[in-house]
């Protein structure tokens, strides 16, 4: 190989560990559609969380070993629109059909940089742990 090659590879490699979140993917147990505690839809994959029908946010990066997420609030959503929000989420055990939750933990950030700058939600206190509120609790639907 020519080193112009080996050169460009290694700065797509770059590149994408950079920018792409290389093996930043959702965790398996995020991934479909589901419900929540107040009977929200959702529909998560790895690059996009959309909540009821007209809110959406562009997932930027997922960060599986601190359990949280950041993206980019969609231009069309009504409220907080072209803002920074970051998702926490955590597993639950023995709550039936109800097997994990999260917290928007901010949802108007300016940046990213801030938005993932926010404290964790609380994860020992899940019905407070949101800003005084509990986690919303989702329910896989099919």
């Amino acid at each position: 190989m020519s080193k112009n090659i080996i050169l460009s590879l290694g700065f797509l490699l770059i590149s994408l560990s950079v920018f792409g979140q290389i093996g930043k993917k959702a965790p398996a147990f995020a991934l479909g559609n589901f419900t929540d505690d107040y009977g929200i839809k959702y529909e998560v994959n790895d690059t996009v969380w959309t909540q009821g029908t007209n809110i959406k946010y562009h997932i930027i990066k997922w960060v599986p070993e601190k359990q949280y997420l950041i993206a980019k609030n969609a231009s069309t959503n009504k409220f907080d629109a072209g803002k920074y929000t970051r998702i926490d989420y955590m597993t639950f055990e023995n709550m039936g059909d109800w097997k994990w939750g999260f917290c928007l933990t901010v949802y108007k950030a300016e940046t990213d940089e801030i938005a993932e700058k926010t404290a964790a939600a609380d994860r020992e206190n899940p019905k407070k742990g949101c800003n005084g509120y509990p986690f919303s609790r989702m329910k896989k639907v099919e």
